[in-house]
Formats: structure tokens, C-alpha cells, sequence
């Protein structure tokens, strides 16, 4: 076999090719990675808060909080029901909210951008012990006061601490805590006052959704038929961590498809990139691959030589790649969710299977781009070859 410092000197002695070819792979798995830790991101922020032991009700027919109405008696039914969890004091753990969609004044832009509104009582941090107060204060029950998470913070007018924006035309409210929650979909909405929200937009007597502790995740069938059990209501539970991940569907797929699209075409580009290299560098080295067959080199080992040369500038501009998309674990920006038609601020989640998939693409190009020159190498006349 010829010796891989072989391949490693050729690529050193041929720095301009090297570098570019490396780069353009580099550049597609660049591409390829960003998509996928965007999709896994999307998946991470809409599926973090969900918990096993926590179950979520809506109207049936309902795809999300946005659309699903239920009446203020159906809160006490719910929290009724068999397997939901009671605190010291007997009371049932749980919270009824009202979700709308307002419209902000995104700073930096022109226009405004929709933002997910979520009316809460005075229970729902007890109820979400995740969710936490990073600044400021919580809003006092029945106040025009609000907390936005900290993912929108600054990025709408009005959404910064001790700032005022109009929760609809002529009511103000006044932020005064910012709060977080290990970077969920909760960070990119505004929590105002139950009752508040229900005057501003005309929902008193409802609720969009009903939240429970469940005495334990197995308890969730037992709830569940209950909830069904009520026909006249029309009742739809899900687990919340399932119910989540259904919200993150959409968008994730969206974003995966056309991620995967862009990096199909680039590394086509890329591997007929790598072919031409390929082909030009066996046109240009004929001498020496006639030498290594006088020496005594099967075609075998031509072959595999450069194919190992190409797998080798695959692999170099595949590592340059990942090590680049890595940085994107610092990067967030808003897109809307096309279940609740607002914006949530979500970022890139580097994980290890996409560094292993990205890496498994650029050794595929490698592969590809460089087979057909590898052939045509290994098929060169040794006598041909010196005498040219």
C-alpha cells in the first residue's frame, strides 16, 4: 500500500486547490449543521417546559391554546377530576389562562410582529417552579402590571424593565420583571394579569386552556378518561411535554426540509468542485503515478490512494465546517411559530449526533467527488505515464 504521507505531502504541496476544495465542503457542512442544530433548537425551546407529570385540557377540535375557548366552570371540573394533585391545603394543583396574540413594535425593524400574550393568576410561578424571576419583581394579581421573558426583552418596544407598552390600543401596562425558564417558548412571551388580559381583549367567562399536576405520570390515563368521559364539554387532554413537541412540529420540519435542500445543492456543487480538483490533480501528476506503478503499486493501490486523498480534503473541510457551525450555539434570533402565528425567539442546539451527521456528509462527498478521478488514476499506463 502507499504510505498516507503520501497523500498528506501531495495535499501540502498543492495549497491553493487544497484550500479551496476544503473550504467549499467546509461551506456545505456549514450549511447542513446550522440547519439541523436550528431544528433541534425549535424542538429544545418548544418542548423544554413540558413535564410528564403535567397534562394540558383543551376544547376539542383545538390544535393549540390560541383556538381552544372553555368556559370558567369547566376550570372546577377539570381541576376536579381524579388524578390531578392537591397541595397541603387540599387544594388541586393547577391553572386556567387565557392565551391571545398581540402586536408589538419589533425595534429594529419596520411594522409590527405578533407576540404571544398569556394571561396567568397569581399561581402560575407556584405552578411552574422552572420559571423563575431574573430582574425585577413579580406583577402584583389585578394590576396593569406584566413580566416578559427574557428572550423578547428589548427586542419589542416597550418590553424592557420599568418600560410601558399598550397591551391593546389605550391600556398601558408596565413591565416589571423580567423572568426565564432554561430557554422554553414561556421566554418569548408577555405574562399579564388573568383578569386584566380577559378586559383588554373581551374574553371574561373563558379560559383557552386548563394546566394540571398530576398525582404522577401514571396517573394520566385515569385523567384522560375522565376528561373524555365528559361528552357535553368536549374535553381534550394531552400530556404536556406531548402536546409540546406537536407545537414544534411544523416549524422544525420547515426548517429541517429547507436546510436539507440548500445542502443537497450545495454539495453538489461541492463534490463537482472536488471532481474537477480530482481529475486535475491526476492529469497533472501522471509522472508520478507512473513512478509508484514501475515501483511496483497494483491499480488497487492507485485507486485507493487517491480516493483516500479525496476522503482525507472531505474530511479536513468537514471538521472546518462543524468547528465553524459550533458558533451558532450563540446565536438567537424571532421566526414565527406557525402553531400559535407569534414570534419566539429560539437559537441553535449543537448536539452530537448533528456533528456526527455533518462529518458523515463531507466523508459521502469525499467518497463521491473523488471516486471517478481515483478510477481514472488507477487506469493510467505506467509506460504512457513516464513517457509523458
Amino acid at each position: 500500500m502507499i504510505p498516507i504521507r503520501y497523500n498528506l505531502r501531495s495535499l501540502a504541496v498543492r495549497k491553493t486547490t487544497t484550500v479551496a476544495t476544503a473550504l467549499g465542503v467546509g461551506l456545505v457542512v456549514f450549511v447542513l449543521a446550522s440547519a439541523l442544530m436550528l431544528s433541534a433548537g425549535i424542538k429544545k425551546t418548544l418542548g423544554v417546559s413540558g413535564q410528564e407529570d403535567v397534562a394540558i385540557v383543551l376544547r376539542k377540535g383545538s390544535d393549540a391554546e390560541l383556538g381552544s375557548a372553555l368556559d370558567v366552570a369547566s376550570v372546577n371540573t377539570i381541576l376536579g377530576a381524579p388524578g390531578v394533585k392537591r397541595d397541603a391545603a387540599g387544594k388541586p394543583e393547577g391553572v386556567g389562562e387565557v392565551i391571545v396574540v398581540g402586536a408589538l413594535e419589533k425595534i429594529g425593524a419596520t411594522g409590527v410582529a405578533n407576540v404571544q400574550i398569556r394571561g396567568v393568576t397569581s399561581d402560575a410561578l407556584r405552578f411552574r417552579p422552572h420559571v423563575h424571576i431574573v430582574e425585577g419583581r413579580e406583577a402584583s394579581p389585578g394590576s396593569d402590571e406584566v413580566i416578559v421573558g427574557e428572550r423578547i426583552r428589548g427586542r419589542f418596544r416597550g418590553t424592557g424593565l420599568n418600560e410601558s407598552f399598550d397591551l391593546r390600543k389605550n391600556r398601558p401596562v408596565k413591565v416589571v420583571g423580567i423572568f426565564s425558564d432554561q430557554g422554553s417558548s414561556y421566554e418569548s412571551e408577555v405574562w399579564a394579569d388573568l383578569d386584566t388580559l380577559r378586559a383588554a381583549y373581551g374574553r371574561e367567562g373563558g379560559v383557552s386552556s386548563v394546566r394540571v399536576r398530576l398525582t404522577s405520570a401514571a396517573a394520566f390515563d385515569v385523567f384522560k378518561a375522565a376528561m373524555e368521559g365528559e361528552k357535553q364539554y368536549g374535553y381534550l387532554a394531552q400530556r404536556e411535554r406531548d402536546y409540546l413537541e406537536k407545537q414544534s412540529q411544523g416549524t422544525s420540519l420547515f426548517i429541517g426540509i429547507m436546510g436539507t435542500l440548500i445542502s443537497i445543492f450545495f454539495a453538489l456543487g461541492a463534490m463537482i468542485g472536488a471532481t474537477i480538483t480530482m481529475y486535475a490533480a491526476v492529469a497533472n501528476r501522471q509522472r508520478e503515478i507512473g513512478t509508484l506503478r514501475a515501483l511496483g503499486f497494483s491499480r488497487g493501490s492507485i485507486l485507493f490512494s487517491f480516493l483516500l486523498e479525496a476522503i482525507l480534503l472531505a474530511l479536513i473541510g468537514g471538521a472546518i465546517g462543524t468547528v465553524a457551525s459550533l458558533a451558532m450555539g450563540f446565536v438567537h434570533f424571532s421566526m414565527l411559530n406557525f402553531a400559535s402565528w407569534s414570534e419566539i425567539v429560539f437559537g441553535f442546539e449543537p448536539t452530537v449526533n448533528i456533528m456526527l451527521t455533518s462529518l458523515g456528509l463531507a466523508l459521502m462527498m469525499g467518497l463521491l467527488g473523488g471516486f471517478f478521478p481515483a478510477v481514472r488514476a488507477a487506469r493510467v499506463s505506467p509506460i504512457a505515464a513516464m513517457r509523458g
